[in-house]
C-alpha cells in the first residue's frame, strides 16, 4: 500500500463539499439535491464510479465548476467519492440536503479551506483515508477574537 496527499485545487472563491456515495444515479441526486436547497447557488460535480466503466462522472450549472469538479475527482481517483464545488452560498445551506441522499455514506470536509486529501492506494484501487482542511491552529480566541468571531456572524446574516 502506498499513502499519498493530494492537494485539492478549487476555483478562486469557491466552498468545497467532499465525500463519498455508492451508486451511478448520484450524480443525478446530489445535482437536484443542490438546486432544489439553493436554486441561485452555481456548482459543479465530479464522481469517481467505482465498477462497470470507471469513468469520473459529472454535472453542475456552471461549466467551469463543473470541469474543475470532474477534474478534481479524477485527481483524487477513490471509488465512490464525490466533490462539489459551490459560488454564491455556503456548504451549510446544502449540506443537510446533500446528506440525505440516500446513497450517501459519509461526508469528509464541507469547507472554503485549503484541502488536502490523504489517499491509500493499492493495486485494486485507491481509497480516502482522510482530509486536512485549513491550517493548524495559532492559538486560543481571546475576548477580542470572541467579539470578531460574533459580528462576523452577524454580518453575514447567520445571527441576529
Amino acid at each position: 500500500m502506498e499513502i499519498k496527499v493530494i492537494k485539492i485545487q478549487a476555483p478562486k472563491d469557491t466552498n468545497l463539499i467532499l465525500g463519498q456515495t455508492h451508486f451511478i444515479k448520484s450524480v443525478e441526486d446530489l445535482y437536484e439535491a443542490i438546486v432544489n436547497s439553493n436554486p441561485n447557488m452555481k456548482f459543479g460535480i465530479g464522481f469517481v464510479e467505482a465498477s462497470q466503466d470507471c469513468l469520473i462522472r459529472h454535472a453542475g450549472n456552471d461549466e467551469e465548476l463543473e470541469k474543475a469538479a470532474a477534474e478534481q475527482a479524477l485527481k483524487i481517483g477513490a471509488g465512490h467519492t464525490f466533490i462539489v464545488f459551490l459560488r454564491n452560498g455556503f456548504p451549510i445551506n446544502v449540506l443537510n440536503a446533500i446528506k440525505m441522499v440516500p446513497e450517501v455514506c459519509r461526508i469528509f470536509t464541507a469547507t472554503a479551506n485549503p484541502v488536502e486529501v490523504v489517499i491509500a492506494e493499492t493495486e485494486q484501487g485507491r481509497g480516502i483515508l482522510g482530509v486536512i482542511d485549513g491550517l493548524k491552529p495559532k492559538g486560543i480566541e481571546d475576548e477580542e477574537k470572541i467579539k470578531e468571531r460574533k459580528e462576523f456572524l452577524r454580518k453575514i446574516g447567520y445571527k441576529f
